[in-house]
């Protein structure tokens, strides 16, 4: 089971490119970034998001950004968004945007992908909450076609263009990219359209039934005819017991998260964990 690192880049904590570097030399697999374009000051109180929100989320670097000054300093460190809202963003351009950064990082890159959860962030971009999922799902298949069609074309509810031209494609066939989600639907959605699913694991009391469904997604796999789809945990439980049975489940990789409180904590962190790997 390999293991990455995951941080929300922000300008008061650890730079990405020395964390970059940190990350691989310590041996860990990847590194994930985070990404929020802004953070509504007035929220919906009932909303998941109507309560108090951590600074880091306010200031958080472009991932796009962040992960190109990452590659710049790295060899084999592997990349990825963790995770990117697609839901907010223009799928040609973002198509576009990824394939640069698998080119310029040697086919290094891999990208998780989600619906977000704030829904004035997502209102703010036009993206009307209740119908995301189904759209987020449409703008990864458009991508797709970007990816591998030579004159790529895609007609649905929500995204809608005529054959067009697009290089450079993605170094790696098929590209990785990963959706992430808890819940059957999000399976579902995996099995269809992407490479990888890409759960989250930070709820001590939800771990069996994480492991129980990482079991059901290979179930799935070989009913739908897939080959067997890579599982990411984002954010478990840092600590030996944990991690051996997400392993002994069959988890393909975990996502750790470093603390955001300074530079110095960060490289504390990173300290601990190398002694997972």
């Amino acid at each position: 089971m390999e293991i990455g690192i995951s941080v929300f880049p922000t300008d008061r904590t650890i730079g990405v490119i020395e964390l970059a570097e940190q990350v691989e030399q310590r041996g860990f697999e990847s590194l994930w970034l985070t990404e929020h374009t802004h953070i509504p000051v007035f929220r919906d109180p009932d909303s998941p998001a109507g309560g108090d929100i951590a600074e880091h989320y306010k200031r958080t670097l472009d991932p796009f950004v962040g992960l190109t000054a990452a590659a710049m300093v790295t060899n084999t460190l592997r990349l990825g968004f963790g995770i990117l809202l697609l839901v907010q963003r223009d799928p040609i351009t973002t198509a576009k945007a990824v394939a640069s950064l698998d080119q310029v990082s040697g086919g290094r890159l891999m990208c998780g992908v989600g619906a977000g959860w704030i829904p004035e962030e997502i209102a703010n971009h036009g993206t009307v909450a209740r119908t995301r999922f189904r759209l987020m799902h449409e703008r990864v298949l458009a991508m797709r076609r970007l990816w591998t069609d030579d004159e790529a074309e895609f007609h649905g509810e929500f995204v809608s263009f005529d054959p067009v031209w697009q290089w450079p494609k993605p170094v790696q066939h098929p590209f990785p990219l990963y959706i992430a989600g808890n819940t059957t639907n999000s399976m579902e959605r995996v099995v269809e359209a992407g490479e990888g699913w890409f759960p989250v694991g930070n709820k001590w009391s939800e771990r069996a039934r994480l492991v129980q469904q990482v079991a059901e997604f290979r179930d799935l796999c070989e009913v739908r005819g897939r080959d067997r789809l890579p599982v990411s945990v984002y954010s478990p439980d840092p600590a030996p017991d944990p991690l051996d049975e997400l392993r002994q489940a069959g988890v393909d990789r975990v996502v750790l998260t470093i603390s955001q409180e300074s530079r110095e904590a960060a490289l504390r962190d990173l300290d601990l964990y190398q002694s997972l790997l």
